[in-house]
């Protein structure tokens, strides 16, 4: 069974890593049946509308894949518990404040963030600052938004 994650939202911002990873990254949508998927994908949400995909601009390129935002791609290196409260909450004021725009990714371990490209590095060194300060947790405790 795998390891649980964190669900104190105190620690989780103390304790947070942000990572910007290099490159720039996008979100593309084809048929739910495309027989073709690149390999080079990082994330799929499947929709009524279609099929979801997040990739390196530079493969949806390759493949003729159209999109309309291109983001920079940020991981909180502290394994969030799925039911966690309060950490995309606290992530998304912080940013939203700084008038950054913020696409958040749960995976089983970590939260990711798609933030407009040109507002990574900003973003980071918001995420930073919360954490070296303790920013984000309101006074409705660590378990409540």
């Amino acid at each position: 069974m795998p390891p649980t994650g964190e669900t104190n939202l105190t620690r989780l911002i103390r304790e947070m890593q942000p990572h910007l990873h290099p490159g720039a990254y996008v979100f593309c949508c084809v048929a739910p049946d495309s027989p073709s998927i690149p390999a080079t994908v990082i994330g799929t949400f499947r929709e009524d509308a279609g099929l979801t995909l997040i990739l390196p601009r530079d493969s949806a390129d390759q493949h003729g894949l159209s999109y309309t935002f291109v983001s920079a791609w940020i991981t909180l290196n502290i394994h969030s518990a799925l039911d966690a409260v309060g950490l995309t909450a606290a992530v998304a004021q912080a940013l939203s404040q700084a008038g950054i725009s913020c696409n958040v990714v749960a995976g089983y371990y970590h939260d990711h963030l798609f933030v407009p490209l040109e507002a990574g590095p900003r973003a980071v060194a918001i995420l930073a600052g919360m954490r070296d300060h303790g920013r984000g947790v309101g006074a409705a405790g660590p378990h409540e938004k």
